[in-house]
């Protein structure tokens, strides 16, 4: 039985027009990516049948927390998109902040980011990092049943907090 059917305290699926919802859990932040890495995967089959055959190491950046949990989920659905990876195993090693000089962030398709282009004036701006350890196999149709199809996860309503001493987020997946 997946985690979907058990709904355990990982995450809970929220009702949400056309889309799904999901809302994670964790203690800490590494906690918390990883248990929305396991969410997305656990959604789109039963990843009982996973075998752990692959591992990567992956890092993941983001200008917040809310762009590093979108950028998390949709490098592990690009894995799964482009080399056909089904992960089970999410073992988030290290999710930091650094600051940076503006001038030198550089995001994937923004372009190259100028003190003259924004507002704020100052040369720092603070960078969220994420390194992980996953490990799954690539999908085999005599094996695994994809349940759902995501296409991506999204802005729309993304929340990533800390509550009480423990860590939430809130995240649409588009199917």
């Amino acid at each position: 039985m997946t985690g979907k059917r058990k709904q355990n305290k990982k995450y809970r699926l929220i009702n949400h027009t056309a889309d799904l919802g999901i809302e994670v859990y964790g203690k800490e932040l590494q906690e918390l990516f990883s248990n929305a890495g396991f969410a997305l995967f656990d959604i789109m089959t039963d990843i009982s049948r996973v075998k752990e055959t692959t591992e990567r190491v992956i890092t993941v950046e983001g200008n917040d927390l809310e762009q590093l949990m979108v950028n998390w989920l949709n490098d592990l659905l690009y894995l799964f998109d482009v080399e056909g990876l089904l992960f089970k195993r999410f073992e988030v090693q290290e999710v930091e902040s650094k600051k940076v000089i503006r001038d030198e962030v550089i995001g994937p398709s923004e372009g190259k980011i100028t003190k003259n282009s924004l507002t704020n004036t100052s040369p720092l701006v603070t960078r969220h990092y994420l390194n992980a350890l996953i490990a799954g196999e690539c999908y085999d149709p005599n094996r695994h049943i994809i349940e759902t199809a995501v296409k991506a996860a999204t802005y729309h309503q993304i929340q990533v907090v800390k509550e009480n001493s423990k860590w939430r987020a809130m995240i649409i997946i588009d199917l």
